[in-house]
């Protein structure tokens, strides 16, 4: 009885830690899909043979503001789109939490914040954001043309919400598409995400 219970508890575990994890630099990137705020389903398939990138979206953080009020983040998202890379923007905010946003509130704040994403999706009940372990709002991914995941983490290096910080910071996710784009392995594939939390 001792032992079925041991290895009940272990399975539980080991599928809640599943959950939780990260997706791994250099493995292939979880499979997704999602609808987007225009009604759109897009899967992460849809996109092979692109470079594809990633970015988790809280409006209400301070941490998001920092880099949309300052235009960091639009300025990324045009120039990696005019280049034909994929830039998803993913909100995983639960019904009732922080940052939750339906499809004609995100349009909204697109439109008001002059963002231009590929797509917005919607994850309201976290299944993508949990497959990727997301972790905070920014959390940045890149995944290469063969669907490897080639980055995971902050969008830069200064974890502060001031936006007079930006221009002194080494911008990780535009430099993992430089690499990319010139056929040279990520050198930094990995580093500490900042922001706030995901509200799951």
């Amino acid at each position: 009885m001792k032992t079925l219970l041991a290895a009940a508890l272990g399975t539980a575990l080991a599928f809640a830690s599943s959950l939780h994890a990260a997706a791994t630099v250099g493995q292939p990137a979880p499979a997704f899909t999602l609808t987007d705020t225009k009604g759109t389903t897009h899967s992460l398939a849809d996109f092979a043979g692109k470079t594809v990138v990633l970015e988790w979206f809280n409006h209400e953080c301070p941490f998001v503001k920092k880099h949309y009020g300052a235009g960091n983040m639009q300025r990324q998202q045009a120039a990696a789109t005019g280049k034909g890379v994929v830039w998803l923007t993913i909100n995983s905010s639960a019904p009732g939490k922080q940052g939750h946003v339906n499809a004609e509130q995100a349009n909204a704040i697109l439109g008001e914040w002059k963002a231009s994403p590929t797509a917005f999706l919607l994850d309201h009940d976290g299944t993508v954001g949990q497959a990727y372990g997301a972790k905070t709002t920014p959390h940045m991914y890149v995944i290469d043309g063969e669907g490897v995941l080639r980055y995971n983490g902050a969008i830069d290096s200064n974890p502060s919400a001031d936006p007079a910080d930006i221009p002194g910071a080494t911008q990780y996710v535009e430099a993992a598409l430089g690499d990319l784009a010139a056929n040279r392995a990520v050198a930094r594939g990995t580093t500490q995400p900042y922001g706030c939390s995901v509200k799951y």
